[in-house]
C-alpha cells in the first residue's frame, strides 16, 4: 500500500507539471524568488509562475517576446504585480548566478541617448555620458527593481536587456510556496519561513505608521537591494 501511494504522488505530481508545462512552454514552469528587490508585489519565497516569451502576449505587447514595458503599460493600463508593464525574467551573457526577475520600464534602440526618457529617481548621472550603457550599446529592455533605487543598467547590473536573454514573463506568484525550493537547495532554512511570519503579523498589528499605511514602507524609504535573484524549479 505505500508503494502505492507514493507511486500514486508521484503520477500526480507529474501530471500537474506536465500541465504547467503546456500551459507556461517553458521548463520549470516556475521559479523561486531570493531576494527582496521585488518587495513589496513579490517577496523572499514566493513561488512564480512564468511562461515563454510570447505565449499568452496580452494585446498592450508591441513586441514578439509578449513583453509590456512600465511605459507602454501606462499608455494602455495594463498592470502586473502592484505596477504598469511586465516583470520579465532574464539571464545576461556570463552570469553564473541565478537568473534576474525585474520589471520592464522602457525599450531603447541601439545607438539611442535614453537619459531623456529616464527617471531621475532611478540614476545619478549628470548626463548620457555620464550614465552607464548610454547611449544604449544595443537594443533592449531598461529593467528595474520594483524595490530598488537604480535601473539594473545604471548600477551596472546588466546591460539592456536583449529580447533572447528574456527567458520568461512572470504570471501568477503564491506567496511562501518557494520556501520548498529555497531549503531544497540550501539557499533558505525552514527558520526563515517563521521569520517572515513573524515579520507580517508584526506589520498587520502596526496598521498605520512610519514607512506609510500598514506598515509598508514608501518608495523613497524601500532600502536598495540589488540582484532580484529566482531559482528555477518545478512545483515542490
Amino acid at each position: 500500500m505505500w508503494i502505492r501511494e507514493m507511486l500514486s504522488s508521484v503520477a500526480i505530481v507529474l501530471v500537474i507539471g506536465l500541465i504547467l508545462f503546456g500551459v507556461s512552454g517553458v521548463w520549470p514552469p516556475m521559479v523561486a524568488v531570493e531576494s527582496g528587490s521585488m518587495e513589496p508585489n513579490m517577496e523572499v519565497g514566493d513561488l512564480v509562475f512564468v511562461t515563454e516569451p510570447g505565449r499568452l502576449a496580452p494585446d498592450a505587447a508591441d513586441n514578439d517576446i509578449g513583453v509590456v514595458t512600465h511605459e507602454v503599460g501606462e499608455q494602455a493600463d495594463y498592470r502586473t504585480f502592484g505596477s504598469y508593464g511586465s516583470v520579465v525574467i532574464y539571464r545576461p551573457p556570463g552570469r553564473t548566478a541565478s537568473p534576474i526577475i525585474h520589471r520592464a520600464m522602457f525599450r531603447v534602440e541601439e545607438g539611442e541617448n535614453w537619459y531623456d526618457r529616464a527617471d531621475d529617481r532611478y540614476h545619478s548621472a549628470a548626463d548620457c555620458g555620464d550614465l552607464n550603457h548610454c547611449p544604449a550599446p544595443h537594443d533592449g529592455f531598461i529593467t528595474l527593481g520594483d524595490n530598488n533605487g537604480a535601473y539594473d543598467q545604471a548600477n551596472g547590473l546588466a546591460a539592456p536587456v536583449r529580447a533572447d536573454w528574456v527567458t520568461g514573463v512572470a504570471r501568477v506568484r503564491v506567496p511562501y510556496l518557494g520556501y520548498v525550493r529555497l531549503i531544497a537547495t540550501g539557499q533558505a532554512d525552514p527558520g526563515d519561513v517563521l521569520g517572515t511570519t513573524v515579520a507580517m503579523r508584526g506589520v498587520q498589528v502596526g496598521s498605520v505608521g512610519v514607512g506609510g499605511v500598514n506598515g509598508e514602507a514608501t518608495p523613497d524609504e524601500r532600502p536598495i537591494v540589488s540582484g532580484g535573484d529566482v531559482t528555477g524549479g518545478a512545483v515542490g
